[in-house]
């Protein structure tokens, strides 16, 4: 296994990850550990080469840094990715040698589940080193932190709710939900016992046909999810699908969703604003399961309180952006990463 720092400009610490032996190249891109140790998920994707999974990895846990200190945890920002088919590639001689890279860290670096890994992944990631959450047994084991990530997303489309329409009840709301993996499920499941009317899209055509027969979800193409007619669009699947060509075409009066980096620039979050489009900042609304994952990483014995109480404050964060931003005439995004570098100053102090 080979390890080769990657130079970038804002953060700690970039290492490229190869073995030939298990066919492992990937990165692991350590943001900041100024709050505690960087935690974030290891994604598996085909990307179309090193340099767009060196992007998704840089961004990703920058997004992290922001995730954790939104949701008051002491946690940095990390983020890592292997380069392959997740459904063809991935081996578990590739795992182990991934957990490997992972302790030769030393602690600086948490992994756990994310796209393209299950639990029994991480578990195999585990059997190489000590720094790696969500699995499914142990004394503080947290588990598939989707059901808690999708609940974090419905406090959060409910809040902005309340904000864009007046009121948190859901009932008879159209909502377009892009992605349907193990988060975006868990979401429509709540939403559609909410009441909410679901639009969906996804690749996967069996999970498509679930959510159609569990939820009698109206079906759209993927490429059409996006300029479809709704109260409320919930991005669950890749980043930056908020950008200045698709921006223009939504036809909804918000966005809250689960899928991280959904804005491709910062200038995004001021032409959402512009349009009048209420947008719940992701690294706010899906921070339920880095909270998941936390009670493991930090040992936390109440497991059920601890993630509910954390869960609510979360959501009173979100709430206060929305109301600040308001207040102020502005993106919520902006108020958000102000928010957050209130919670990096104050710690740093």
């Amino acid at each position: 296994m080979e390890l080769t720092q990657i130079e970038t400009q804002d953060h700690e610490q970039v290492l490229r990850v190869r073995d030939a032996d298990s066919g492992l190249s990937g990165i692991i891109a350590i943001h900041s550990t100024q709050l505690g140790p960087a935690a974030g998920g290891l994604r598996m994707r085909s990307y179309a080469d090193e340099a767009a999974a060196l992007e998704d990895a840089l961004r990703l846990s920058r997004g992290m840094t922001f995730k954790n200190a939104a949701a008051g945890l002491p946690l940095g920002g990390g983020k890592a990715v292997i380069i392959g088919d997740p459904a063809r590639d991935k081996t578990p001689e590739m795992l182990a040698t991934f957990g490997r890279a992972v302790e030769a860290l030393g602690g600086r670096y948490w992994t756990a589940e994310d796209m393209g890994m299950t639990p029994a992944d991480m578990a195999r990631v585990g059997t190489e080193t000590r720094f790696v959450a969500g699995l499914a047994d142990g004394p503080f084991a947290s588990g598939d932190p989707s059901p808690v990530t999708a609940r974090g997303i419905f406090n959060a489309i409910r809040t902005t709710a309340r904000h864009r329409f007046g009121s948190s009840d859901l009932a008879g709301l159209r909502v377009a939900v892009q992605g349907l993996g193990h988060v975006g499920l868990h979401l429509c499941d709540l939403l559609h016992r909410a009441g909410a009317e679901l639009i969906v899209s996804d690749l996967n055509d069996s999970a498509v046909t679930e959510a159609q027969a569990r939820f009698a979800a109206r079906v759209v193409a993927p490429e059409a999810i996006l300029t479809v007619e709704a109260e409320i669009l919930a991005p669950c699947a890749i980043g930056a699908v908020l950008n200045e060509v698709s921006i223009p075409d939504l036809r909804v009066q918000a966005v809250a969703g689960g899928a991280n980096n959904q804005l491709a620039t910062a200038g995004d979050g001021a032409r959402l604003h512009a349009r009048g489009i209420l947008y719940a900042p992701d690294f706010i609304a899906n921070g339920g399961g880095i909270i998941n994952v936390a009670t493991e990483i930090l040992r936390i014995a109440d497991h059920p309180s601890w993630v509910a109480e954390k869960l609510g404050e979360l959501d009173a964060t979100m709430d206060r952006t929305l109301t600040r931003a308001a207040q102020r005439g502005v993106s919520p995004n902006d108020v958000a990463e102000e928010i957050v570098a209130e919670r990096l100053r104050h710690d740093a102090a």
